[in-house]
C-alpha cells in the first residue's frame, strides 16, 4: 500500500475555531450571566445530595485538579443555596458566677447579641458613675453616721454600766487599743504589789471574788459588744445594698423582663445582681481616686459583668459560608489571648476568640484538605468535632505541655455544620486507605472533572464564563478572533481537538496576559493576535530546558539523525515533565541481534534504570516474535535493546513499538528511514496502541528537522487511535500543508514497516509463512537460519565431545 494511504491531512491535524461562526464581534455583545458552572455534571449531583443532607456525618469532600476554579465554583453554589437558609442564632460568652475557670456560653437569636452586650455596658456605665456619686451623698452619709452614733451610744453604754460597777466594787476598768482589763484600785489609782501583799487574807480573798464576778461581767459585755459589732456591719452591708439596688436594681428588672423569654439570660442577670450586692465594697470607690501608699488596693474591676459577643450573626444574610484558607488549631477552633501584667500572663472570658467552626456553625465551612493536613493537630480536632459534635476552645499550648498554668475551660457549643473538604484525587485516596476514621465523617465525594467535550453547549459556556470574567475583572472586551484562539488554547491544554479543559484558572490567566499585551500593542479590545501573542510568550518563558537540549542535538551532542537509513536503527520519542511545561525530544534507539538463547533483553532493564511498564513492553517483543515467526521453530537468538545516551530512568511502553520495528530491521537487514520517527505501544498481535503526548511527540522531532532544514521527506509516525488528540500548532500543520512534513497515523507494525523501509511488509499465507521478497519473509528466513545455524553448531560441538 503506498505510504501516502497513511498520511493525514492538514485538516486532521488541529481543529480550527472559526470566529467568523462566533454570532458576535467583541463579547461586550453578548449577555452578562453569572459565572456557569461547565461540564460539572456529577460534581454538582453529589453536592446536592451532600449539601441536602442534614445528617452530620455527611460532610464532603470536593476532588478535583487544581487551578480548575472548583473553590471559587463550590463557594458560589454553596453561596446561592446558604442565602435561601435560616440564619444562625448568636452565642455569647458570660461570666460564671459559681464556677469563674468556666465561662457560660448564652445561645442567643440572631442579632441578639450586641443588644445584651449594649444593654449590660449601659449597666456597667451607670455602675461606674452613680454608684460611686451615691455612696459620697449626705444622704447615705446621714443614713451611716445614725448607724454608727446608733453602735456607738449602745457600746458605750454597756461600757459606762460595766466601769460603773467595777468603781462601786473599788477596780478600776481600762481600756486602750491591746483590749479592756479591771485591776483592783483606791482612790482611783490602781494598787501596787505590796500594797496587795499587806492587804490579809481575808481581805486579799473577798478582793478575788470581787475580780472573778467582774470579769464575768466584763466578758459578757464584750460578746455583747461583739454581737453589736456584727449587727453593726450587716446593718452597714444592708444598708450599701440597698443604695445599690437603688442605684441599679430597676435596670436589671428591666433587663430581666426584657429578656423573659431568654431563661439563661436571665438567670446570668440574676447572678449578675447578686454579685454586684456582694462585692458592693469594691464597687462604691470611684475609680482614680487617691490610694493609699505604698500599699494601693486595687481598682475596682468590672470586667466579669461584661459581655463577650462571641458569634454575632446580626449582619449575616442566610447561613453563613466561610473559607479559611489557614487552617491553623487557633484559626479553626478560637482561643483564650493573655494579657501581661506586673509579670504575669493573665486571661479572662473576654480574651475568648471564635474559630472558623463558630463563624460558619449553622453553616458551611470551606478548607483546602492539603492545607488542613500541614497542621496535623487541626485535622485530628477537626474529626474529634465532628464525633463529639460540639466545638471545644482548648489551648493547645497546654494540650502539649509547654503551658502547665491552670487555664479556663469555656462551656462548649453544638456544632452545627457541613465540612467541605477540597483537595487532589490523590489526597483523597490517601486519606481513604491510611485514615479510618476519614470515611466516617466525609461520606459524600463530589469529583470535578478536568475535562470537557468540545460540544456547541460547551463552548456556549465556556464563553459565557469568559463574558463573566472580563465584566467581573473589569477587563476590555474580546474580539471574537481572541475567543476563537482561546477555544483552540483550551484543546491544546488537554491534548485533544474534540475536548476542552476544565481548569479555567489557567483560561483566565491567559485571558489577562493577552490583556497586557493589548494594551502594549495599543488595542482597546482583545485582538486573536493579542491572545497568539500571550500563548507564545507563555510558552517562551518555561521552554528554556527544551532550547538546551535543541542545542545538544543541533551540535551533535546527543546523537540524531534526520536523514539517511539505517539498519536496526530508529527515532522514538521521549516526553520531558517540568511542571508548568512539557516537551519531547527524538531518542536514538538501536537494536543488535546475535545467536543465543537470551531472547529479548533491554539493556536499560539489565542495568536497572528500567520501570515496570517498559519491562512488560519489551516483554511482549517476545511474545510478538513467539506468535509470528516460532510457530514452526524456535527461537535462537539474543536481541538487545537501548535507548543511546539515556542516563535516567526509562518507563513507559510508547516506545515499544519503535523497539519492536528496530528489532525486526535487523532481523530483515532493512534499513529505516532515519528523518521519520514514530511512537506508538504495540500488542502482542502487533497492534499499534494509543500513547499520551501525541502533540508533544509531533511537535518534538518537527523542531529538530526544522533546525535542520526541512526537506520534504521527515515526518512522525502515530497510532491511528491518537488521532482524535492531535491539536498541533499552526506552524506544524501549515509545514504539513506545504508539503515539508509529514504526520502519519497507522494501525499495526507493518504499516509502520512499510514506510519506514519502502519495502512490503508481507502478511501471513494461509499454508503458513510470508509472501517472498517482503520484510516479514526476510525476518522469517532470518530466524530460519540462525535456528539452523544454531543446530548445525551444537551437533558440530557434540562431535568434538565425542571425539575426546
Amino acid at each position: 500500500m503506498p505510504i501516502h494511504e497513511w498520511e493525514l491531512k492538514p485538516e486532521e491535524l488541529r481543529e480550527v475555531c472559526s470566529a467568523a461562526q462566533m454570532g458576535f464581534e467583541t463579547t461586550d455583545d453578548l449577555e452578562i450571566r453569572p459565572e456557569p458552572v461547565m461540564a460539572q455534571y456529577r460534581a454538582m449531583h453529589a453536592l446536592e445530595i451532600g449539601l441536602g443532607m442534614k445528617d452530620p456525618d455527611f460532610n464532603l469532600f470536593v476532588s478535583g485538579l487544581a487551578r480548575s476554579g472548583r473553590t471559587e465554583m463550590i463557594k458560589a453554589h454553596v453561596e446561592r443555596l446558604a442565602a435561601q437558609e435560616e440564619t444562625p442564632p448568636d452565642y455569647v460568652y458570660v461570666f460564671n458566677f459559681k464556677e469563674p475557670e468556666k465561662p457560660r456560653a448564652l445561645r442567643l437569636p440572631t442579632g441578639m447579641g450586641k443588644t445584651l452586650r449594649n444593654d449590660v455596658d449601659e449597666l456597667i456605665n451607670t455602675l461606674k458613675v452613680q454608684l460611686p456619686e451615691v455612696f459620697e451623698s449626705e444622704d447615705y452619709s446621714n443614713r451611716r453616721e445614725a448607724l454608727v452614733n446608733q453602735f456607738t451610744r449602745e457600746r458605750n453604754n454597756i461600757l459606762k454600766d460595766l466601769d460603773e460597777q467595777a468603781t462601786a466594787e473599788g477596780f478600776i476598768l481600762n481600756i486602750s487599743q491591746a483590749g479592756m482589763m479591771i485591776f483592783p484600785g483606791r482612790e482611783g489609782k490602781p494598787l501596787t504589789e505590796e500594797e496587795i501583799k499587806a492587804l490579809s487574807d481575808a481581805e486579799r480573798e473577798e478582793l478575788r471574788q470581787k475580780s472573778t464576778a467582774l470579769h464575768t461581767e466584763m466578758n459578757e459585755a464584750l460578746r455583747k459588744i461583739r454581737k453589736m459589732e456584727k449587727e453593726f456591719q450587716l446593718s452597714e452591708k444592708k444598708l450599701d445594698q440597698d443604695v445599690a439596688l437603688f442605684v441599679v436594681g430597676h435596670l436589671i428588672e428591666e433587663l430581666i423582663e426584657k429578656y423573659q423569654q431568654h431563661p439563661a439570660v436571665t438567670d446570668y442577670l440574676k447572678q449578675l445582681e447578686e454579685d454586684i450586692l456582694k462585692n458592693v465594697d469594691d464597687l462604691k470607690r470611684r475609680p482614680g481616686a487617691p490610694q493609699p501608699f505604698p500599699f494601693p488596693a486595687p481598682e475596682p474591676s468590672f470586667v466579669q459583668y461584661q459581655v463577650n459577643v462571641f458569634v454575632d450573626n446580626s449582619e449575616t444574610k442566610g447561613a453563613p459560608v466561610i473559607v479559611e484558607h489557614n487552617p491553623t488549631y487557633p484559626n479553626l477552633f478560637g482561643s483564650i489571648e493573655r494579657r501581661a501584667q506586673f509579670g504575669a500572663l493573665l486571661t479572662d472570658f473576654t480574651l475568648i476568640h471564635p474559630g472558623a467552626l463558630h463563624r460558619a456553625n449553622g453553616g458551611y465551612l470551606i478548607i483546602n484538605a492539603l492545607d488542613l493536613l500541614k497542621w496535623y493537630y487541626s485535622y485530628e480536632a477537626l474529626k474529634r468535632t465532628l464525633k463529639e459534635r460540639v466545638i471545644k476552645i482548648e489551648d493547645l499550648g497546654e494540650q502539649l505541655g509547654l503551658i502547665t498554668t491552670k487555664s479556663l475551660r469555656p462551656e462548649p457549643i453544638p456544632l452545627h455544620l457541613k465540612v467541605i473538604l477540597i483537595g487532589s484525587p490523590w489526597i483523597y485516596q490517601l486519606l481513604y486507605n491510611y485514615d479510618e476514621d476519614f470515611h466516617k465523617h466525609f461520606k459524600i465525594k463530589a469529583d470535578f472533572d478536568w475535562i470537557m467535550k468540545r460540544t456547541p453547549h460547551h463552548l456556549e459556556r465556556l464563553i459565557s464564563f469568559v463574558r463573566s470574567y472580563t465584566h467581573k475583572e473589569g477587563l476590555p472586551p474580546l474580539h471574537n478572533t481572541a475567543v476563537a484562539r482561546l477555544v483552540e488554547y483550551a484543546s491544546e491544554m488537554v491534548g485533544h481537538k474534540y475536548k476542552l479543559t476544565l481548569q479555567v484558572q489557567e483560561l483566565a490567566d491567559i485571558i489577562k496576559e493577552a490583556n497586557f499585551w493589548a494594551s502594549k500593542n495599543g488595542h482597546t479590545i482583545i485582538h486573536g493576535d493579542d491572545m497568539e501573542k500571550a500563548v507564545s510568550e507563555k510558552i517562551f518563558r518555561s521552554d528554556l530546558f527544551e532550547e538546551k537540549m535543541q542545542d545538544y542535538i543541533q551540535e551533535g551532542m546527543l546523537f540524531i539523525e534526520t536523514s539517511g537509513s539505517v539498519v536496526g536503527q530508529i527515532n522514538g520519542l521521549s516526553v520531558y515533565m517540568l511542571g508548568d511545561y512539557a516537551f519531547a525530544r527524538p531518542s536514538r534507539i538501536t537494536a543488535t541481534v546475535s545467536l543465543g538463547k537470551e531472547g529479548v533483553v533491554a539493556i536499560e532493564r539489565e542495568s536497572k534504570l528500567s520501570g515496570n511498564i517498559h519491562t512488560k513492553g519489551v516483554m511482549i517483543l517476545s511474545s510478538f516474535l513467539r506468535s509470528r515467526f516460532a510457530k514452526d521453530k524456535p527461537l535462537t537468538l539474543s536481541a538487545h535493546l537501548t535507548f543511546e545516551q539515556s542516563y535516567g530512568m526509562v518507563d513507559g511502553d510508547s516506545a515499544s513499538a519503535a523497539e519492536l520495528i528496530a528489532l525486526l530491521s535487523c532481523l530483515a537487514e532493512a534499513p529505516l528511514a532515519q528523518n521519520i520517527a514514530m511512537t506508538g505501544s504495540v500488542s502482542q498481535r502487533g497492534e499499534f496502541q494509543p500513547i499520551g503526548g501525541v502533540n508533544w511527540k509531533v511537535e518534538g522531532f518537527y523542531k529538530v528537522c526544522k533546525a535542520r532544514g526541512l526537506d520534504g521527506g521527515q515526518g512522525v509516525i502515530i497510532p491511528k487511535s491518537n488521532v482524535q488528540e492531535l491539536m498541533l500548532r499552526q506552524e506544524v500543520v501549515d509545514s504539513v500543508r506545504a508539503g515539508l512534513f509529514h504526520v502519519w497515523a497507522v494501525s499495526s507494525v507493518d504499516e509502520a514497516l512499510e514506510i519506514l523501509t519502502g519495502l512490503p511488509a508481507g502478511a501471513p499465507l494461509p499454508e503458513g509463512g510470508f509472501p517472498p521478497d517482503t520484510l516479514n519473509a526476510r525476518v522469517d528466513q532470518k530466524l530460519r537460519f540462525m535456528m539452523e545455524t544454531a543446530r548445525k553448531l551444537m551437533k558440530e560441538e557434540e562431535g568434538k565431545k565425542g571425539d575426546e
